[in-house]
């Protein structure tokens, strides 16, 4: 048996026993048994055979919890998509109009009374979601799920949508106007996650809140982090924890059909995909195959577009992850990634390609680059002169974060060739962000891209160390519950640990040991 050779065959056995008793029992009663192995007090209202859909609600009833889903109007006029994972035995679901947008206004004063101040809430966290992807992506592996594991933790989550998503909404706009797809990442940074971000707020009555991003969500958190773009986002969030960070490209922004969509001019690139959505095409597939088809479908073309693969996933429940992917981006921001004056020219998300090369360069000459130096740079393509002016420039002088950063937490797939996160670990440990302060870092050299969300052993590898970033650096801890396995965190102190060149994993190290 092939299988034999995957890392995690024998749990992967396991957990479809499980599964497959669960549906029978489920079959029997139509309700779970209350000594199953999940946690007592989250009794599943679905169950049986899983029906492959398309639906975050779904699959949280099937653990015990529920989702409801709100409306979000950003400034410039998109309605957007934000679902709120809650447990049913203590929460009531908004009414309707309560959940319906509430204008463009962001960061008003919440006048919402709790029903019992005496009792302590549950800290709020928002997740962002990856390129191409819904946040249904944090809810498609049971218990295992990022979104579920943080709700059962005792941590009150909310997901939430770029604009578009599966359903393209604005408040002036129709589907067919080119205004209405006239944005790329920027746009999501700026508008969409303050949006969001303001709408949590407002609802659970907190002054900050903890952001969890994957991928693209990384990306346009780092743009609207920017001081030149909306820094004073940073002031509402306790803690930024990235998965897989977006900022550098990594190597297979050199494959063939990705350099092609750099050759191309972008009057050749908006003739080809349109002024609209991107291939829309995907998202008439969804309604028209069979999920598993489609989920069989959508793993093949991604993992040959990206180069991962699904060795350290659950294979069992892949047709499921797939399902909440393609959603409808702009043709716009996809240029914004692929064009040739964009990020896949410069291959950062903030500085330019001289800034890069200069700073690689420099780490090299230094001896304390961890990689190998480009062929292109070692020829001496960029000139010394260049080199020299950047060697000169005071350390921090080129940051891209100012005082209003919030605390910064990385996990890095050691093998990701989609982005480089290394780089950017590279770039606090150098004192290029002398604002940032890395509160947790890690690289778990065996990981791809989509591992840190949807590996078998990602609970234990990542949910766990997020939980208790949330929770050390929670400006509210008083206020608060105490979320399940966190006891123990103790609070963090701001320092300038790396501004001083204080490496993030011995930051990491000397919390746990408290």
């Amino acid at each position: 048996n092939p299988d034999k050779k995957r890392p995690f065959f024998e749990e992967e056995a396991r957990r479809a026993k499980v599964r497959e008793e669960e549906n029978r029992k489920w079959k029997r009663s139509n309700s779970l048994d209350n000594d199953r192995e999940i946690a007592d007090e989250f009794v599943p209202t679905e169950g049986g055979p899983d029906p492959i859909v398309c639906d975050v609600g779904y699959y949280a009833r099937r653990v015990g919890l529920d989702v409801e889903e709100l409306q979000v109007q950003t400034e410039d006029g998109f309605i957007i998509d934000l679902w709120h994972v809650y447990d049913p035995e203590e929460y009531t679901r908004m009414s309707e109009d309560d959940r319906s947008d509430r204008g463009p206004q962001i960061f008003t004063p919440s006048k919402k009374k709790l029903k019992d101040p005496s009792q302590k809430r549950k800290f709020p966290v928002l997740l962002m979601h990856g390129l191409l992807q819904s946040s249904g992506a944090y809810c498609t592996n049971d218990e295992n799920s990022l979104a579920f594991y943080l709700c059962k933790s005792g941590y009150d989550v909310w997901l939430g949508n770029n604009r578009c998503g599966f359903k393209p909404k604005h408040a002036s706009l129709e589907y067919n106007d080119p205004r209405m797809w006239c944005w790329n990442i920027r746009q999501m940074g700026v508008f969409d996650l303050p949006a969001l971000t303001s709408r949590v707020l407002y609802e659970t009555g907190f002054g900050k809140i903890g952001l969890i991003c994957h991928s693209q969500g990384t990306t346009q958190t780092l743009v609207a982090l920017a001081k030149e773009q909306r820094p004073d986002l940073g002031e509402k969030l306790t803690v930024f924890c990235a998965l897989a960070p977006a900022a550098y490209a990594g190597p297979l922004i050199g494959k063939m059909y990705f350099k092609f969509m750099r050759i191309i001019t972008p009057g050749m690139f908006r003739l080809m995909f349109g002024i609209h959505a991107f291939i829309p095409f995907m998202m008439q597939m969804h309604q028209l195959l069979h999920p598993k088809v489609y989920g069989w479908l959508g793993y093949k073309v991604f993992s040959f577009l990206f180069d991962w693969t699904d060795t350290k996933w659950d294979r069992g429940l892949r047709d499921r992850m797939f399902q909440f992917a393609p959603v409808y981006v702009s043709a716009e921001s996809m240029r914004w990634w692929l064009g040739r004056e964009c990020f896949a020219r410069h291959k950062c998300i903030l500085s330019t390609k001289e800034d890069v090369r200069a700073e690689e360069k420099e780490d090299h000459i230094n001896g304390n680059d961890c990689h190998t130096l480009r062929a292109d740079d070692a020829d001496g393509l960029m000139s010394q002169r260049t080199l020299d002016e950047h060697t000169r420039r005071p350390k921090g002088s080129t940051a891209w974060y100012n005082e209003q950063a919030p605390p910064f937490a990385l996990w890095v797939a050691g093998n990701d060739d989609l982005v480089d996160g290394k780089k950017l670990l590279r770039r606090f440990e150098r004192g290029r962000e002398p604002h940032v302060n890395v509160v947790h870092s890690k690289v778990i050299p065996e990981y791809e891209h989509l591992d840190v969300i949807w590996a078998m052993d990602a609970p234990e590898q990542v949910f766990k160390e997020v939980r208790e970033v949330l929770w050390k650096t929670c400006d509210a801890r008083d206020e608060c519950r105490v979320p399940k396995g966190c006891e123990d965190v103790k609070r963090w102190t701001p320092t300038n640990r790396v501004a001083n060149g204080e490496s993030e994993e011995s930051q990491s190290s000397s919390d746990d040991a408290e």
